[in-house]
């Protein structure tokens, strides 16, 4: 009878190679009619209630709840004509996902007639259970009330026949339960911070918006090789599992031709994603076999966030329909590259000017390194908090290793900025234009024209032109996690360079000279986190750590670095999170991070107890009978002609045992973790003794891959996982 992994592979193998995906036309025939956009509103709201939602999107003005009617009623016309027929507070709670309540728009009548509803009320706020999810103490069992509130800076669209509102999630006292609330405050404080330092430079400036573009990886594996795969449906990852003979190593998958069946379904995806609004402008293979990434073009935080997590939804349901599954988790493969979701952050002001861009007069180049100097110090300062913000589980298997960035922060500026720097330091004349501006290449191939910096894939935050390219992020984050970290300690820094500019300008300093003052007080504070080198290099390790700079690679003691006095301090005074909306929130790490590792270790039991030691003992059986076999037919000879079998029969012996001695030692690792109670305790026994524990039973069970008989290990290997 045929196993599971072999009627798995069957099914795998008799996929067709691609689907037609159906043509849609132009994309700008069909670039967000799912969304509730400024033109569609134009249309279906009258000219009060259409004005009142442009002003809270331009100037953070509240709506009254009387244009909340007339706001909700022209939203109920145009979703129900778009096959609408629910509605939901669209949040993102502490879990790292999204969440969702649908309510129906219908409501009988008196006469028994049923009819469609939508209210301004319920526009503006629902009720969803807050003791039940994650609040760290904020909320308890018996006081479950919580609200989600619109979030009017943010589009509504339809989904799936449901009318999606974006919002905030807060306990009955105000405190936030969510990702989007900390994230929009931090906005705001950064955008009054770097509003005054740019009006340095141009005082008609009124306002600056931060923007972002996320790239996303993933990978894509057949629906039924995972479905035979506990690990991947329970933890995203494979807990066990020996690396291919060919995974990356020729490094021919970057790049390469896109299977026809991932184009099908990347065909389709983006289709879904642009009826949404979703500005998607890149696809292609990453580094490792079987990994992907798509990214869209910049737009402002907010938007790119909310339409990150969509994506992620939209992904996951475009791929069932293709037999595939798409696994987000950092690290779903051992001994190839992880998954990131790498974060490009600029500034901008309400004039269209990116103030991370060099610019070509004296002013802009001075405007430019304000800006840049205000980023490193910040960075300097609270590299640490910025580095666990992207702490979690699935990263800890990631960061570190020669596919993602160290564990410790560096800012890579380029040799140009760096001889810049340097200048401004020892007081020196600039030379912004050194270096080749262009390569000139054979014939009639065209000339390169260079960038002002090349790239460095080895450094966490570096800068790639006219925007920092924060690399550290797990794929599987909402990246308001470490965004509204960046963008809280950015602000600080602007905050305290206007403070330091405007003094010097009260004691009679010339502007010119007071704001260079600040830039060079401020590139000399930064000296520790600016490195130009290879951030993988044992020599960094070491001068890192002679810099004082510290690594996150133990994600629980990581998490400690939010209840530091300067990390405190500084989200406090930002106003991006009160001191008890950060104890609660570390809490919360330390919770999922200890659950998420309580499941994959009983994951691991599980599948050695279930599924590798009976497999590796039903093969050993095998070789017991050729033995057996041997001695009858060979008497003295057998020991000579059966040599190969004998041997695999004691290495096999000697691994089963390992590892089931290796499953006990685990369980009771991780039964005495769970008796300590203080959480922070426990979390750092898990990422220790539990970790290392589980360390040793996957070698033994790697090893038993390679020895036990293809055709009798119950589980999808690497090479057929990673293969579509």
């Amino acid at each position: 009878m045929a196993t599971f992994r072999e009627r798995a592979l069957a099914v795998a193998s008799s996929r067709s190679s691609g689907r037609f995906c159906v043509e849609q036309g132009p994309i700008s025939t069909y670039f967000g009619q799912n969304v509730f956009t400024v033109e569609t509103m134009r249309k279906y709201l009258p000219a009060k209630a259409f004005t009142a939602v442009l002003e809270a999107r331009q100037n953070g003005l509240k709506i009254e709840r009387a244009i909340a009617d007339e706001i909700a009623s022209g939203m109920k016309t145009w979703a129900m004509e778009r096959g609408a027929t629910h509605f939901t507070h669209l949040f993102q709670p502490l879990t790292g996902a999204t969440a969702e309540k649908h309510e129906a728009f219908v409501v009988p009548g008196d006469n028994g007639i049923a009819m469609e509803q939508f209210r301004g009320a319920a526009l503006v706020q629902q009720e969803p259970d807050a003791s039940s999810f994650p609040s760290g103490g904020l909320r308890n069992t018996f006081e479950a009330r919580g609200y989600t509130a619109w979030d009017s800076t943010s589009p509504v669209f339809v989904l799936d026949g449901t009318l999606c509102i974006p919002s905030v999630f807060v306990s009955y006292n105000g405190e936030a339960l969510d990702m989007k609330l900390p994230s929009l405050r931090s906005i705001h404080s950064i955008d009054k911070a770097a509003t005054r330092v740019a009006a340095y430079f141009d005082p008609s400036v009124t306002s600056v918006k931060v923007n972002i573009g996320l790239e996303q990886e993933y990978f894509l594996v057949d629906e039924a090789l995972y479905n035979s795969r506990p690990d991947l449906q329970l933890c995203g990852r494979t807990v066990i599992g020996h690396t291919s003979a060919k995974d990356q190593q020729l490094e021919d998958h970057y790049f390469g031709a896109i299977p026809s069946r991932v184009i099908a379904f990347m065909k389709d995806f983006e289709t879904e994603a642009y009826k949404l609004g979703i500005p998607l402008h890149t696809r292609h293979n990453e580094v490792a076999p079987g990994q992907f990434e798509c990214a869209p073009i910049f737009s402002e935080i907010t938007q790119a966030i909310d339409q990150n997590m969509l994506l992620m939804i939209v992904m996951q349901k475009v791929a069932e329909k293709h037999e595939l599954k798409v696994i987000l988790h950092e690290k779903p493969f051992n001994g190839i590259n992880g998954s990131g979701k790498h974060c490009n952050w600029s500034l901008c002001t309400d004039g269209g000017v990116n103030l991370l861009s060099p610019g070509k007069t004296a002013d802009g180049k001075l405007r430019f390194l304000s800006f840049y100097s205000c980023v490193l110090k910040a960075l300097a300062e609270h590299n640490h908090l910025l580095m666990a913000s992207v702490c979690s589980l699935g990263n800890t298997w990631r960061l570190g290793g020669n596919e993602a960035p160290p564990a410790i922060l560096s800012v890579f500026s380029g040799s140009t900025l760096a001889k810049v720097f340097e200048a401004i330091l020892k007081m020196e004349s600039v030379d912004w234009e050194s270096g080749a501006k262009s390569i000139s290449i054979v014939g009639s191939i065209p000339e390169i024209i260079l960038d002002n910096t090349d790239r460095n894939r080895t450094s966490p935050f570096a800068f790639t032109g006219n925007r920092f390219e924060f690399r550290a992020l797990g794929s599987s984050a909402n990246p308001a996690s470490a965004t509204f970290v960046l963008n809280s300690i950015v602000s600080d820094s602007l905050s305290l360079f206007a403070d330091k500019v405007d003094k010097l300008l009260a004691d009679g300093e010339e502007k010119e000279k007071a704001i260079l003052t600040v830039i060079r007080e401020f590139l000399e504070a930064a000296r520790p986190i600016m490195f130009e080198g290879n951030g993988y290099s044992r020599e960094w390790q070491e001068e890192s750590a002679r810099r004082g700079l510290r690594s996150v690679g133990n994600a629980a003691e990581a998490f400690h670095a939010f209840q530091e006095d300067s990390s405190v301090k500084v989200l406090t005074s930002t106003g991006v999170l009160s001191k008890g909306e950060i104890e609660a929130r570390v809490e919360v790490m330390e919770e999922t991070f200890v659950k998420k590792l309580q499941i994959e270790a009983r994951v691991m039991g599980d599948i050695c107890l279930n599924h590798i030691i009976p497999a590796a003992i039903s093969y050993q059986n095998v070789l017991a009978r050729n033995l057996k076999a041997c001695s009858d037919i060979f008497g003295d000879e057998a020991p000579s002609l059966s040599k190969a079998a004998a041997k695999s029969f004691r290495e096999i012996s000697t691994l089963v045992n390992s590892l089931s001695d290796g499953i006990t030692d685990l369980v009771e690792t991780r039964k005495k973790a769970n008796r300590v109670e203080n959480m922070s305790e426990r979390a750092i026994r898990y990422s220790t003794e539990v970790m290392q524990r589980m360390s040793k039973v996957r070698e033994a069970a790697d090893r038993l891959e390679m020895l036990v008989d293809d055709a009798c290990w119950p589980l999808p290997k690497y090479r057929e996982l990673l293969s579509l």
